[in-house]
């Protein structure tokens, strides 16, 4: 008979050493073995607890001003941690860190600028775990209109923006600290006019995947959203807005479309969940389903 490790040998009625005493019956009459646990409770005061949280952990949000990123700010701040945004915008910033908890810090950076990257991390020293969000509306055109010169451009900020703040940031993240990028659904179901944008989603998930093998043992994820309501979506005048989020909520199984708190939840689970990386979390109300 084999035993578990922890599991100990108990002689039977008939004195018969090494077999396992055979106690009671389960309901549909199978027979269950009983064995001796040794330190059945966990002793928690040696072992890591399991009701994780953000408590006193630094957490730098690269676009947490706006968005998602600001979502994910408010979370991150509600489960103990420390936050500093980073935006390109002083006047978003500002606004920020009036509706952040007391003790957000914000930093000015552009993540298309190298060097603006590099000093942002000599200057915040260390911290726990880095989430990027920062991005501009996404480039919906056909391929035969597209400026290729417009289209690298497109990349600068959402791909190797995450990049270089990847790059930089890596050497100043404490142990048991983490990565999350920021993907999309259109990367596994794109429409026509997406090849950039699917392209460039598809290109984040594919270098998270990469880091958690180059970089571990710090953990990097992907988080992947559905169609969110979000001031990405400005752009479109309102009656169309309305309608698209309307018509797209209705045809999934969640019957609504996201809010920006539904996909915060996501970046502070892969914070907190010390055994996800190389992960890419879809959060798309069953979008890739329909």
């Amino acid at each position: 008979m084999n035993l578990m490790a922890d599991e100990e040998i108990i002689d039977d009625s008939e004195g018969t050493p090494g077999r396992a005493r055979l106690l009671g019956w389960v309901g549909d009459g199978v027979r269950k073995t009983h064995t001796t646990i040794a330190n059945q409770r966990p002793d928690l005061s040696s072992r890591r607890r399991l009701d994780m949280t953000l408590n006193d952990k630094r957490v730098v949000i690269i676009g947490g001003t706006a968005g998602i990123g600001l979502a994910t700010a408010h979370a991150t701040a509600a489960a103990g941690g420390q936050v500093v945004v980073v935006s390109s915008s002083s006047a978003k910033l500002s606004d920020a860190l009036t509706e952040l908890p007391d003790g957000a810090q914000g930093e000015r950076v552009d993540v298309r600028q190298e060097a603006e990257i590099e000093a942002l991390f000599n200057r915040i020293g260390a911290f726990d775990h880095l989430v990027f969000t920062a991005g501009e509306a996404m480039m919906l055109q056909p391929v035969l209109d597209t400026d290729i010169g417009v289209a690298r451009q497109f990349f600068e900020t959402r791909f190797w923006g995450a990049y270089a703040a990847v790059k930089y940031a890596a050497p100043h993240i404490r142990a048991g600290g983490s990565i999350v990028l920021s993907s999309g659904g259109s990367s596994q179901r794109p429409g026509p006019g997406w090849a950039v944008a699917s392209s460039l989603l598809g290109a984040t998930e594919a270098l998270g995947r990469a880091l958690a093998l180059e970089l571990a043992p710090i953990r990097v994820n992907v988080v992947r959203p559905g169609m969110v309501a979000t001031d990405l979506w400005q752009e479109f005048p309102l009656e169309v807005r309305e309608e698209l989020f309307r018509t797209t909520g209705a045809a999934l199984p969640v019957g609504r479309i996201g809010e920006t708190a539904d996909i915060a939840r996501s970046y502070v689970h892969l914070m907190e969940q010390e055994y996800a990386t190389g992960t890419i979390v879809t959060v798309d109300g069953g979008g890739l389903l329909v």
